[in-house]
């Protein structure tokens, strides 16, 4: 009974980490996709041609 409850646990904190890094991976995608849609891309072309 006891190393059945401990495979309960150990997956349990499996679980809980795996869960841990898939929010940090939506939110950083979320957060990188929100900067490309404010990015302004012809203020960047701008830029980019007064520097030849």
């Amino acid at each position: 009974m006891t190393e059945s409850w401990m495979g309960i646990v150990a997956g349990s904190v499996v679980l809980a980490i795996a869960v841990t890094v898939i929010i940090g991976h939506y939110r950083r995608e979320h957060m990188r996709a929100q900067l490309l849609r404010r990015m302004d891309f012809r203020q960047c072309w701008d830029v980019m041609r007064r520097r030849r």
